[in-house]
C-alpha cells in the first residue's frame, strides 16, 4: 500500500533545528547531507510505513499508535491514519526521550 507522507509543523521544526545545529557545529555540507538523508527516510514511509515499531516510551503511557524508524541517532516518530503517514517528530535518540515526548504531548494537547 502506498501512503501519503505528511510532516507536521513540529517535525519540520525538528528538521530545521537539526540542520542548524550541524551547520553551526560542523559544516554546511554535512548539514545539507544529513537534512537530505532524513527527508529521504521520512519519504520512504510512503512505501514501507509498516516497518516501524511502536515507540517504547509512549507504549509505557498506554499510547500504541505511534511508530518509529531510526536513522543514525535520530528517531523519526510517526502515525499511520488510513492511507496517510503523519511524521510528528524527528528527535536525537541520545537525549532524554521520555521527557521530550511527554513535553511534546503536553504542548500539542493545549
Amino acid at each position: 500500500m502506498k501512503y501519503k507522507v505528511n510532516l507536521i509543523i513540529d517535525a519540520e521544526e525538528d528538521l530545521f533545528e537539526i540542520y542548524k545545529y550541524v551547520y553551526l557545529n560542523d559544516s554546511e555540507d554535512k548539514a545539507e547531507t544529513l537534512y537530505s538523508k532524513l527527508k529521504v527516510m521520512c519519504n520512504s514511509l510512503e512505501n514501507y510505513a509498516e516497518r516501524g515499531h511502536v515507540v517504547d516510551e509512549l507504549s509505557e503511557l498506554g499510547i500504541s499508535d505511534f511508530y518509529e524508524i531510526h536513522f543514525k541517532p535520530y528517531r523519526i516518530i510517526y502515525q499511520i491514519i488510513k492511507d496517510a503517514v503523519y511524521v510528528h517528530c524527528i528527535l536525537d535518540g541520545r537525549r532524554d526521550m521520555q521527557r521530550l515526548l511527554q513535553e511534546r504531548l503536553i504542548r500539542n494537547i493545549k
